[in-house]
């Protein structure tokens, strides 16, 4: 296979100032904030992938924090996640918007409920937040029921794409000469004399590092132990989700969220930064971290509960079903070195708010690392940008010609339902991205009505030609998930 990123599965063994286990949302913004820095990063993520993980089956809000209490770390995280995505957004390129979030009240006694959320993210600091009457609910948000009693406004809420975030964050780590490592799943690790761990993956690959951060998700339990450190139990949470077409006349113009429960923020009606619109998610604990199947049960609850918010959501619209899991570790985030393993950081039990947070969590074990021993030199020549890429369903006639006279690669339209071009998919498969499912978040072709029904055949052959590879070699997303198989 083609390498077109040098520091894309660079040779092993490697040595290392900090590896980092884990590229979901947590994993590379740790990565980015310390490529800052005269250090040297290995980021070891087990999938095909960055993102593949939690990260990838992701509501995709940023929260307003009200939801919880500024006791907890994670509240503390969130509220100055938020705000650190504008500039994260002037820097990067992934879709980002505030449009702000709505708590919506359906009858009068639950009125209290919203009124403690209002005290709480008064006295968090949440930018804007407004207690709000039913008039001016619906001034708001007119696609709400009129059977709404009220609720609350979060004007600092948002809306982005995570998983064009953790590409974003991952090019501009290794743009600053962080090394990313997939495939890589962690199976031994020795502390060595010299305080350094030895770091073995399953396939033979090693590397070398001072320190070690694990931000495996929900496999950060198992990972703690190969190191000998604490003993928990990631609970993994199931959360299923409807997506609707762009189409749609029921997309509101914030994220509409329910009266919380004991255990759940709720079934929410989210207007994605693309154009669609989510339904969900349920919060279902599950014994499996590979249980991804939906049923139709859950999805009619999901369709039932987004109804009463906004009335207008219809069946017809609905162009397909997914579920991630959230890894669920008590009430709080847990983020602290280890007490048991030498040079080692735990970064476990990041569920909601924990897309928000994220950058705070960065800049959190970053201090932690320092604070460690860890020597944190600014590096002179750090280019904290990464440019926008153009996009096809993005552009003006004149802009795409200008493109089309420069690569005809973009005046051949792959992905009818999303608008994405032959070049755009020939840049993610250059970027690293060379599963099906990696050039879909990359590019969003196969996203649309037809959910690839039309363009697989296509990307697949871009694919093998840009890659080398052959067609029984072509995966979904890494591993055994491969897509043409020979007939026996």
């Amino acid at each position: 296979m083609k390498r077109f990123l040098p520091n894309l599965n660079p040779p092993s063994p490697a040595d290392y100032d900090v590896a980092i286990i884990g590229c979901g949302v947590s994993g590379a913004n740790i990565a980015r904030r310390l490529s800052a820095y005269q250090i040297k990063i290995a980021v070891l993520e087990k999938a095909a992938d960055v993102s593949f993980g939690t990260s990838k089956a992701n509501s995709g809000i940023l929260h307003g924090g009200f939801h919880h209490n500024k006791k907890y770390l994670k509240a503390r995280l969130e509220i100055q996640g938020n705000l650190m995505f504008d500039q994260l957004r002037r820097e990067l390129d992934f879709p980002f918007r505030r449009c702000g979030i709505i708590v919506a009240a359906l009858h009068d006694d639950e009125m209290k409920a919203v009124e403690h959320l209002y005290m709480q993210g008064v006295e968090n600091g949440a930018l804007g937040i407004e207690l709000c009457s039913r008039e001016r609910l619906l001034d708001l948000e007119p696609k709400l029921s009129p059977d709404t009693a009220g609720g609350l406004y979060a004007p600092g809420g948002g809306i982005i794409e995570p998983y064009r975030f953790v590409f974003a964050l991952v090019e501009s780590a290794m743009k600053n000469g962080a090394d990313l490592y997939t495939d890589f799943r962690v199976s031994a690790a020795e502390y060595r004399e010299g305080g350094r761990w030895k770091l073995q993956s399953e396939d033979g690959r090693a590397v070398e590092a001072r320190y070690v951060v694990n931000a495996a998700g929900l496999f950060a339990d198992e990972v703690s132990r190969i190191f000998g450190g604490e003993e928990f139990t990631i609970k993994p949470r199931k959360g299923e989700y409807f997506l609707m077409d762009r189409l749609t006349r029921a997309c509101p113009g914030r994220v509409v969220f329910p009266v919380p429960t004991p255990v759940s923020k709720g079934m929410l009606v989210i207007p994605t930064v693309e154009g669609t619109v989510l339904v969900g998610p349920t919060a279902d604990p599950v014994e499996d971290k590979a249980d991804f199947a939906t049923t139709p049960e859950r999805l009619e609850q999901i369709f039932d509960a987004g109804k009463t918010m906004i009335p207008s959501l219809s069946r017809n619209d609905v162009i397909t079903s997914f579920a991630g899991l959230r890894p669920s570790l008590g009430e709080d985030f847990y983020i602290e070195p280890s007490k048991k393993a030498p040079a080692f950081v735990q970064v476990a039990g990041i569920q909601s708010p924990g897309l928000t947070a994220s950058p705070a969590i960065g800049e959190y074990v970053k201090n932690l690392l320092k604070d460690m021993g860890l020597k944190l030199t600014e590096k002179p020549g750090w280019d904290p940008l990464v440019k926008d890429r153009p996009r096809s369903r993005e552009l003006s006639p004149f802009e795409l010609d200008e493109l089309i006279a420069r690569d005809p690669a973009w005046g051949n339209v792959v992905c009818r339902c999303e608008n994405v071009s032959e070049a755009e998919i020939v840049q993610a498969v250059r970027l690293g991205h060379h599963t099906l499912d990696g050039v879909k978040y990359f590019t969003r072709a196969q996203m649309g009505r037809c959910q690839g029904g039309f363009c697989t055949g296509k990307i697949i052959k871009i694919i093998m030609r840009e890659t080398g590879c052959s067609w029984n070699e072509i995966t979904k997303h890494g591993g055994g998930s491969r897509i043409l198989e020979a007939a026996l």
